[in-house]
């Protein structure tokens, strides 16, 4: 070898590798971490923005090649780590981003999302919470498969429930089974403040929060207490359902809470033959990720695994994996997660 390859060697030749989602290259992000040179053998952490990245293993060969390319270089050793970026309006909350699933309507599978958008997300490695803000209609809790908090010890705050590495509160737990809330504006204040500030939610990378239908008290409520770091809309084909929607569009719009996409449930039927079956209509998730300006991140399916992992508690990417609805919710985490690593880098 005629020389020693440096720092910046590897550094100038790793600036032309680009993160195929954020679409900046990795010493810009500052991705590039602990680089040791050895002779020719060079090793280093390629730290990405989230845990849920689903090119991790693209970008560590893209690492590899670009300096395998310099002729000083014989050997690489690839480390992949992740670190989320942190919502810097989040402040006295051990949380790096809170971001709030909503809906025009309600029965539009609103729930269904926020639960295995927060347990994919946990399957990836990040830490996360679940909060269940729709007082009127906690459905988190069967879904989640938990039904009570565990004791609080002493001097300690309010410990959530947890199941598949996702830590869960939900007024749920707190009420008889059918027992109706008829709360008004001060008292729903009042509960959300306290499942945010009273539980003991430790470090998360994500708190997902699924909001009631509608735009009414807890919205605001919340957006009072915390500043969300984004919003994910769920909408179905119809033109009901988009009337309704762009509503909450227009919520979150006004609250300046970033719209990190659009996510359309009940798209499609496959039937037998392998051809779809529009039972709902086609085109209200495109058509409201236009007037959202943001992306549409995925159509679910109609799917009996879906129903059934709800009901079981047992959310179907955990129950059903392999599943088109599973994937294509899998496929969210990963986008919004990606979307939310985007509104954070700025």
């Amino acid at each position: 070898m005629s020389s020693i390859v440096t720092e910046k060697d590897v550094l100038n030749a790793l600036s032309q590798v680009m993160d195929p989602e954020l679409r900046r290259d990795l010493v810009s992000l500052k991705m590039i971490k602990d680089i040791r040179i050895d002779g020719s053998k060079v090793a280093l952490t390629v730290e990405l923005t989230t845990p849920a990245c689903p090119l991790r293993q693209q970008i560590q060969r893209d690492v590899e090649q670009a300096l395998l390319a310099l002729d000083e270089v014989d050997s690489v050793d690839v480390t992949m780590g992740a670190r989320v970026p942190e919502d810097k309006k989040i402040r006295d909350l051990p949380i790096k981003n809170i971001i709030a699933v909503g809906s025009g309507k309600g029965g539009v599978g609103k729930s269904t999302v926020a639960v295995n958008l927060a347990v994919a997300l946990a399957g990836c490695g990040a830490k996360v919470g679940l909060l269940d803000a729709d007082i009127y209609g906690p459905n988190v809790p069967m879904m989640m498969g938990v039904h009570a908090l565990p004791p609080t010890p002493q001097g300690k705050g309010i410990q959530p429930a947890e199941a598949y590495g996702v830590k869960v509160m939900s007024i749920g737990f707190m009420v008889s089974q059918g027992q109706p809330l008829i709360w008004r504006g001060p008292m729903l204040h009042s509960a959300i403040q306290q499942f945010l500030q009273d539980v003991d939610w430790g470090e998360l990378d994500y708190l997902i929060i699924d909001l009631p239908p509608g735009t009414g008290d807890v919205q605001l409520s919340l957006v009072q207490t915390v500043p969300l770091s984004g919003g994910v809309i769920v909408t179905t084909p119809q033109q009901v359902s988009y009337d309704d929607a762009a509503r909450a569009v227009s919520m979150f719009k006004k609250m300046d809470v970033p719209i990190l996409g659009v996510v359309e449930n009940m798209s499609y039927l496959r039937m037998p033959d392998g051809s779809l079956r529009r039972l709902f209509g086609e085109g209200g998730g495109e058509q409201l990720a236009g007037l959202a300006g943001a992306p549409l991140l995925g159509n679910i399916p109609i799917e009996e695994a879906v129903r059934e992992g709800g009901d079981q508690g047992a959310p179907v990417v955990i129950s059903d994996p392999e599943s088109a609805s599973a994937q294509v919710l899998m496929g969210l985490a990963t986008s919004v997660a990606a979307r939310m690593s985007m509104i954070d880098l700025g």
